[in-house]
């Protein structure tokens, strides 16, 4: 018998019955408050969402139906009523009792759903954050003859469902009676309540109260008409005020019809970090979202805070944040773009605006030229960068000289400026933030424009040669002066220079410097370290102390017969050609400066006393 007749021959065997989940309540309410909810205020957004959620349902299929939200607070209680779709009992049954359904499910609702604000069904679980009992009396629009219903839960997990007389809720629409928790009473006190209601429902589109104080706000600061731009202006920035706690250098509109987006940007009025996340203030159909979006915007626009109102973006589970999405890329892009023409337009018509934002700002629109040719272009004449000639553009910069020289480094420059300034060498301090990057993206966007780099050996090209009748007579000085550097790996060359106020100048690049490094790491290695690190060694240029024969002091050290004096004086101008460079001291370098220190106490102490 092959097998699959034997197969064919043995009784099946009966299907498991199915099971269904036990939910612990207490349980899941801990979850939500400490895990998904940064806060129990979320009860309150959820309660207003339910009820405009509600009222958005009854619109759909009755256009004039009244939109009103009544929120009333008493000691330890909170009602909320709305005139929107109501339930019946089944709804009760199916929507209410059921954990993670959705009344957006509903028959009739589901090809409406983009006009919710739910998505996610816990609906009033969230409550239970802060309430130990929750009553609900509802009456359907759908289905006006059925009867009032209620539904009583409690936070152990337990709930009794039962009809009411007409008289209960004679209209349609949901009241919602929260009772609160042990230790939860303030989450419920008016003022608290009102404070909250504002915060999360200012934009919403139905008439929302707590008593006779109103909760809406409407039209959106942005969406109103004022008088005139100043006036706008002015209006625009009490509210960035009143919102953020600043006054904004200025405020851009954000408007994206195609993303459902409408707000504002406002420019910060001080310098911020890059890497500093900015948090966003964002509104989903009028309910507030969060206050901390930070994926909003591109990251090189943190300097600006945003507010808005969107229709298009996508929650996360706990509806506090953005959900990373193609939708959200493209708003990013969108917005990104609106901030780009802002500061194209000011460049184009407000100098005096832009100059005042890059004077606070201009690090960021640095960081969007890196990346954006058409706004380097644009910013060339405006962009601030630290040259040998003083603060200036990149495009007056290019002007001026016809190989425009940067350095990569805050120390490279400092090393080199006092001296490539007097050579008539224009320098870029191309050490700050994204600098060296744009500086060698101008032949991209101001073609012919010719840029290198400032090297060692660049500089001391420009340095006039000594006459070498004059360096042979200076033979035995300069090679005191080698052999006293050696062990620090820098080299000793004569030249003439300006200013005169300079001695010596210490030179160095980044080949020099990792060779150091290497030699010092190699000094400090056990045997095997120091075997692979030797290895490592290259033909590295070495650093080098320039002389300047034009000095009255290296003239007078240069004519001393005294070995051991040459050498302490050679340490000397070693020690302050790197104070001057403000270059980091290696532990050598500062033994060099003290011994040389001591060096010359002792001579000028000898010397007053030979005296």
């Amino acid at each position: 018998m092959d097998s699959q007749t034997s197969q064919s021959s043995q009784p099946s065997l009966p299907s498991p019955s199915p099971h269904t989940f036990q939910v612990d309540l207490r349980g899941l309410v801990d979850l939500l408050s400490h895990h998904l909810y940064s806060s129990p205020k979320v009860y309150l957004r959820e309660l207003l969402q339910n009820a405009v959620d509600a009222i958005t349902a009854r619109r759909a299929v009755e256009p004039d139906a009244p939109a009103l939200v009544r929120l009333f607070a008493e000691p330890g209680a909170l009602r909320v009523e709305d005139s929107g779709v109501g339930l019946s009992e089944a709804d009760v049954h199916d929507l209410l009792a059921t954990i993670g359904r959705s009344s957006k499910r509903a028959e009739g609702l589901q090809e409406a759903r983009s006009d919710f604000l739910g998505q996610f069904g816990i609906g009033l679980l969230a409550c239970f954050v802060v309430a130990e009992r929750i009553r609900v009396v509802s009456r359907s629009a759908r289905t006006p003859d059925a009867a009032p219903v209620e539904w009583t839960a409690a936070d152990d997990g337990s709930y009794t469902v039962r009809t009411l007389p007409d008289d209960a809720r004679p209209e349609p629409g949901t009241t919602v009676h929260l009772v609160a928790r042990a230790g939860a009473a303030e989450w419920l006190a008016e003022d608290r309540v009102l404070a909250l209601a504002r915060d999360f429902g200012s934009l919403l589109p139905y008439d929302v109260r707590i008593g006779e104080e109103a909760v809406t706000d409407l039209p959106a600061p942005w969406d109103r008409a004022y008088p005139s731009p100043a006036a706008r202006r002015v209006a625009l920035g009490r509210h960035c005020h009143d919102l953020f706690g600043f006054t904004p250098l200025d405020a851009i509109e954000l408007d994206v019809p195609l993303a459902g987006i409408r707000g504002v940007a406002y420019v910060l009025p001080s310098a911020v970090s890059p890497a500093q996340r900015a948090g966003h203030r964002v509104h989903l159909k009028g309910m507030l979202l969060t206050e901390r979006a930070e994926q909003l915007l591109p990251d090189w626009a943190f300097f600006v805070r945003c507010v808005l109102d969107t229709d298009s973006l996508r929650p996360t589970a706990s509806r506090e944040a953005l959900y990373e999405d193609e939708t959200l890329a493209a708003v990013r892009e969108a917005l990104g773009e609106r901030i780009r023409a802002w500061l194209t337009d000011l460049a184009a018509g407000d100098p005096e605006r832009l100059a005042a934002f890059l004077a606070v700002h201009h690090l960021g629109v640095k960081s969007l030229a890196r990346h954006d040719r058409e706004m380097l272009r644009t910013m060339l004449p405006w962009l601030p960068f630290e040259t040998t000639d003083g603060r200036l553009s990149l495009e007056e910069f290019a002007r001026r000289h016809p190989v425009v020289h940067f350095t990569r480094t805050v120390e490279e420059y400092r090393q080199v400026a006092p001296i490539a300034s007097a050579q008539g060498v224009g320098v870029i301090n191309g050490g700050y933030t994204y600098d060296s990057e744009l500086v060698e993206a101008l032949p991209s966007v101001r073609p012919g424009t010719v840029v290198a780099e400032l090297d060692a050996d660049t500089v001391t090209a420009h340095l006039d040669a000594v006459d070498p009748a004059v360096e042979l007579a200076l033979a035995g000085f300069l090679a005191a002066a080698r052999a006293k550097l050696d062990p620090l790996g820098c080299d000793v060359v004569l030249r003439a220079f300006h200013p005169l106020s300079v001695p010596a100048l210490h030179l160095d690049d980044r080949a020099a410097r990792h060779e150091q490094a290497r030699a010092q790491a190699e000094e400090e290695a056990d045997d095997l370290w120091a075997g692979i690190l030797g290895s490592l060694r290259g033909e590295a240029p070495r650093a080098r102390l320039v002389l300047n024969h034009l000095s009255p002091l290296i003239r007078r050290i240069g004519s001393l017969g005294e070995p051991e004096l040459i050498g302490t004086a050679v340490e000397s101008l070693y020690g302050q050609a790197l104070l001057m460079a403000q270059r980091p001291l290696r532990p050598a370098d500062s033994a060099l400066l003290n011994r040389a220190f001591i060096g010359l106490l002792e001579w000028a102490t000898n010397g007053e006393g030979d005296r």
